[in-house]
């Protein structure tokens, strides 16, 4: 059987099946090539999606290709009992094929797409497939005439085989967005629409095929959100694998184990029902091969079993497995049980665990997909223990080997199972080394040059912490690159907890244990983190270290494990005993800090308690301990930074209740209370002996009254400008000792020096920072800083804020001048308009800005002369290209540019305006660090527009072709300046939090340099084209609509139709019911088009990563 993958290998089985197919076919080159794909395997599985589209396209013929390679296809490849993994990625891959030029035909842009994505990341195979495919493609198309085309094919891929069984495949080998995309064709197809179908409310615990293979699918590729459109029913497998999605491992344990009571063929012993043994093996092996219902029957045992291990109830979890076990030969061929078994007892430490059930410990096939990686991780470590090395390296040698391989067969689309198994071998890299210890040549080596040597060790080796320093520092840098991405750490986190207790090594142990604490924190892992820090808490006891610094930064972190799960109170407790009894002096700082947040946070105390108790001697500790390394340096930054964020939130305050109403009310009263004191007194002057005593008392009750409102607003307006000053020196000591606060802090910092410019005490601040910080931290900020500037005549002393507003403006541009200098050309030219502008009075215009604008320039030129005289050259260039004067039938037509602005070449000292490069943070910009100016195209190209804006190419001297959108009418371009700097802001934001960035969530920017007020560049960003251009064409002549919209209404007579509409209902049909007319009117009108967006998701991209890709952007 040429078809039969059972027992051969990947060459047995494609060599002899292309060199068949190839007999059929009609291309020359193929059946040229036809005796070396019976030698070489990469040759034929290089041609196999060629030869098959080439007999996709054979019409006459005498055997019904089409039918037989249908059925042989759903009988032995696309079958779960198929173990030959890449037969079935090689099939998916010439599905793949089969569908693109069932695209490419649809679409009628071949040769335009094959253009357009020459530089795409090639298939899983290789690129060479893909053009070869396209080539038998057009070649049998362009030579044949007996040419089927692919609008008789039941399927967008020539065979008739069942979309889901397609997808159920692909999700098996780990082609995860193929799966996907093929489920959307059978919900289309069985839908007539991108829709799931009605949900199932049923009573039965059973999803429908296609939820469950999407499910599959969205579980592997490192997204979050999609699952949650894909469940549409509150069944017990849906919210088990909902919550395992999710890492809440407790609601899992409570689902997975409700599945288990609630189905009688779930049930163990003394169970309504159970299974008999011939049907309960549930081996991945072919001999021992289960059907479906049963292989489902098992997952909420594996499961129960993931969730117990995550939480970390490892004693439950060894006696729940060895129930299992012992009480049903259920689970003896489940080779995916059995690694759990293993996995939980080399986690555990349990040396003694070994199953020798038929087919595990076979050696596996390389052509076969298998997983042994946790039982010979287990063997390892056990021979490691033992001194074995002869088994170590046995081991270590084959699990290595049979990880690199299944990296090699991987799916590209199975990322997160490449990552995990990069990790895995990094596992087993740590696990070698330590046979380098306390030898000159180590046992390692000299068992490589000497392998009929056994290898053991009469007693322990404990290693010094110095000889697993390189360790340590491999460890820390995984630590760093993994970003807490726990799925692949966590496994390493609980290897080197077992290993180092192999080594012995109490002192690196504890280190781990803390460390590990705070990493399975900070990932939201608190059962985990928990279970290290007991375990940090017994090993300190049993080294007779309770009370050194080590053992209270556990207890620190035991604090903020309670805080993360909620409990506020209890972990401000424990701080607060940390903080009475630790008395190491460079710890106490951090301790300090963290009871002064979290009572700030949960308003648990005073104002006054917080600060002289809490946050100021955190930042007194810190100063007294500086040590110019970065810990140092990150615990003072900490310390300033929550010291001036809780002064600055008492000064909004106070500066709320100044400004309150009740305030205000209050103080109406104490004026009136003061009119009525003093006309008291004039009373009581000339009253009699019996009214003085009442008018005195009167008077004097008054006199406290106002004593005390004055005393309270005294108060309160000095603790205002104390937390002001505290606030001030904080935030300008944040940014003058470390980066990490610098977005928060400049920002607030800028907008407290604005909104209180005319008190003397914020100028003196802000010269202060000008001098001490350094000026890159304000670049964000040198559009509104530079805004502000004006006429200084009407504030007092030579020290004001306009002096200092200049002062920072002029550091930044000598500094950085390509990143200031062009805010202040701008601003020179703010009174530039054109004169035949609509809308001019509509520009204000700032004299007292473009004053000091022009000022600033002129004392920078004594700093960056050139530079200012290339950068107004180059603006003046832009200005005139903006302005240019077109004609409306240049309209999408490429215009010569005037000789004045083409002569303008090769400007070295200034940038591409578009270009993006960073701030260098040491004030060198040196040749080549930016690529600089050098001439503009010799045409440009008129856009569509009221403005005619003009696509312009502008040459930089990396060679790269920069394309530019010049502007000039009634958009003020500063605005859209200010919006893009605001979205760049957003998507630092959207960096820093986890959640988002875990979501690669943010907001696509380009760059805007205004000129004048409405004239100014634009960066075209590469890769896009108007949407319009994509539904109508360029041209009006079709577009997506004329190729994919057939019988929907064309362009010309979408516009007809609304400019009836709106004839029909014109102003005075404003009523409801003339609205209600436009309405179903437009409704009309859109029941007449055809939505599209799913078209251009699937027909512009070749591969189903890019599909999905498109569909997240």
């Amino acid at each position: 059987m040429l078809w039969e993958t059972r027992n051969k290998t990947f060459q047995m089985w494609i060599c002899p099946l292309v060199y068949s197919l190839v007999n059929y076919c009609n291309d020359v080159i193929l059946r040229l090539c036809q005796d070396i794909v019976l030698l070489k395997a990469e040759v034929a599985e290089l041609l196999f999606s060629s030869v098959i589209i080439d007999l996709a396209f054979q019409k006459h013929i005498d055997v019904d290709l089409h039918k037989l390679i249908s059925l042989q296809v759903q009988e032995h490849i696309l079958t779960e009992s198929n173990e030959l993994i890449k037969s079935v990625q090689v099939f998916l891959n010439a599905l793949n094929e089969l569908r693109l030029c069932h695209v490419m035909e649809k679409s009628s842009l071949r040769q335009s797409k094959r253009e357009s994505t020459k530089n795409a990341k090639p298939s899983s195979y290789d690129s060479i497939s893909r053009s070869t495919s396209v080539k038998a493609r057009d070649s049998v198309a362009a030579s044949s005439s007996m040419v089927m085309t692919t609008s008789s094919w039941d399927k967008v891929y020539w065979l008739t085989v069942d979309y889901l069984v397609v997808a159920k495949s692909a999700v098996i080998c780990g082609s995860y967005f193929t799966a996907m995309m093929y489920v959307e064709q059978w919900c289309e197809e069985h839908f007539n629409g991108l829709t799931l179908g009605s949900p199932d409310f049923s009573h039965l615990d059973v999803l429908p095929n296609h939820i469950e293979i999407l499910m599959s699918a969205v579980t592997h590729i490192n997204e979050p959100d999609s699952l949650y459109g894909i469940i549409q029913s509150h069944k017990l497998t849906s919210q088990a694998v909902t919550f395992e999605h999710e890492g809440n491992w407790s609601k899992a344990l409570e689902y997975y184990d409700l599945q288990i009571r609630s189905n009688p063929l779930l049930q163990m012993d003394g169970g309504s029902s159970t299974l008999s043994a011939e049907h309960t093996q549930l081996g991945t092996h072919l001999s021992h091969s289960a059907s479906e219902e049963e292989m489902r029957a098992a997952k909420p045992y594996k499961g129960l079993i993931r969730s117990l291990q995550q939480i970390g109830c490892t004693h439950v979890l060894d006696l729940y497995c060895q129930g299992l076990t012992y009480r049903k030969d259920q689970f003896h061929y489940d080779l995916e049980f059995n690694e759990l078994q293993y996995e939980a007892a080399w986690r555990a430490g349990n040396w003694d665990l070994s199953l020798h059930f038929v087919g595990v410990n076979s050696p596996s096939r390389p052509d076969v997909k298998s997983d042994h990686f946790n039982e010979k991780l287990h063997g390892c470590l056990r021979a490691f223990q033992e001194g074995d090395f002869d088994e170590f390296h046995s081991k270590l040698r084959g699990s290595k080997q049979e990880l690199v391989h299944s990296v090699s067969c991987a799916s590209e689309e199975s990322t997160e199972y490449i990552y995990s198994t990069v990790i895995k071998l990094q596992i087993l890299y740590h696990l070698a080394w330590p046979w380098h210890i306390d030898a000159e040549t180590s046992q390692f080596e000299r068992a490589e040059f000497y392998p009929g040597k056994r290898q053991s060790f009469s007693e322990p080796v404990i290693p010094t912490k110095e000889q697993l320093s390189w360790l340590n520092v491999d460890w820390n840098s995984i630590l760093e690159r993994s970003q807490l991405h726990m799925n692949l750490l966590e496994p390493f986190i609980a290897f080197r907890r077992v290993l180092l207790q192999i080594l012995r090594c109490n002192e690196c142990m504890t280190e781990h244990l803390l460390q590990s604490a705070s990493t399975l924190r900070k990932g939201s892992r608190f059962s985990q983190s928990t279970a290290f820090l007991h375990e940090f808490k017994l090993a300190s006891a049993g080294t007779g270290k309770q009370y050194s610094t080590l053992y209270w930064l556990g207890r620190l972190e035991e604090a903020k494990l309670l805080r993360a799960q909620g409990q506020h109170e209890m972990a401000i407790s424990l701080a607060k005993y940390i903080s009475q009894n630790c008395h190491s002096n460079e710890e106490s700082s951090d301790v300090y800090r963290l009871v002064g947040k979290w009572l700030a946070e949960t308003r648990s105390s005073n104002s006054r308690t917080i600060l002289e108790n809490y946050l100021k001697p955190a930042v007194s500790v810190a100063e007294a301990h500086n040590i110019n390394n970065k810990k140092s340096i990150e615990r003072q930054s900490q310390a300033h930074f929550h010291l001036a964020h809780y002064a600055d939130a008492l000064f909004k305050s106070c500066e709320e209740r100044l400004t309150s109403s009740e305030w205000q009310a209050a103080m109406r009263l104490r004026k009136h209370k003061a009119a009525e004191l003093e006309a008291l007194v004039k009373r009581l002057r000339s009253s009699t002996k019996g009214e003085k005593n009442d008018y005195s008392a009167k008077i004097l009750e008054l006199q406290k009254q106002l004593a005390m409102t004055r005393e309270e607003a005294e108060k309160l307006k000095d603790d205002r400008d104390n937390f002001l000053c505290i606030a001030l020196e904080g935030y300008k000591r944040c940014l003058v000792i470390g980066d990490k606060y610098d977005v928060r802090v400049v920002f607030r910092l800028v907008s407290l020096w604005f909104s209180l410019s005319s008190r003397q005490n914020v100028i003196n601040n802000m010269l202060n920072t000008i001098d001490e910080a350094q000026s890159y931290k304000f670049v964000p900020l040198v559009y509104q800083i530079a805004s502000r500037m004006g006429s200084s005549k009407d504030s007092l002393g030579p020290h004001n804020f306009q002096f200092a507003l200049a002062s920072l403006v002029k550091k930044m541009a000598i500094d950085h001048p390509y990143h200031t200098i062009f805010q202040l050309l701008a601003l020179a030219n703010g009174d530039r308009i054109k004169d035949k502008q609509r809308s001019r009075n509509s520009f204000v215009v700032d004299m007292d800005k473009i004053t000091a604008a022009k000022r600033l320039l002129e004392e920078l030129a004594s700093y960056h002369g050139a530079i200012i005289g290339q950068m107004k050259q180059m603006v003046e260039i832009y200005i005139k290209l903006a302005e240019l004067e077109t004609k409306k039938e240049d309209t999408n037509k490429r215009v010569s540019l005037p000789r004045e602005i083409r002569s303008v070449r090769q400007l070295e000292l200034v940038p591409v305006v578009t270009a993006t490069f960073p701030v260098d943070r040491d004030c060198h910009y040196h040749e080549g660090s930016f690529p600089h100016f050098k001439g503009l195209a010799d045409s440009v190209r008129i856009m569509n527009g009221i403005n005619a804006p003009k696509v312009v190419e502008c040459h930089g001297s990396d060679g790269q072709k920069y394309r530019q959108l010049a502007k000039s009418g009634n958009d003020d371009l500063r605005q859209d300046a200010v919006m893009e700097q605001f979205f760049g802001l957003v998507n630092t934001f959207l960096q820093n939090n986890r959640d988002t960035w875990k979501r690669r969530l943010g907001v696509r920017t380009y760059k805007v340099v205004p000129f004048t007020p409405s004239a100014g560049v634009l960066e075209w960003v590469n890769g896009t084209f108007p949407l319009g251009e994509y539904l109508i064409g360029s041209a009006r002549n079709g577009g997506a609509h004329g190729r994919y919209g057939v019988g929907d209404w064309s362009f010309l007579k979408c516009r007809e139709h609304m400019k009836r509409t709106r004839a029909k209902h014109s102003v005075k049909f404003v009523r409801t019911s003339g609205l209600s007319c436009i309405t179903f009117s437009w409704r009309g009108f859109c029941n007449q088009l055809t939505g599209l967006r799913r078209d251009l998701h699937t027909h512009v991209v070749w591969l189903p990563v890019q599909w999905w890709v498109t569909l997240l952007d």
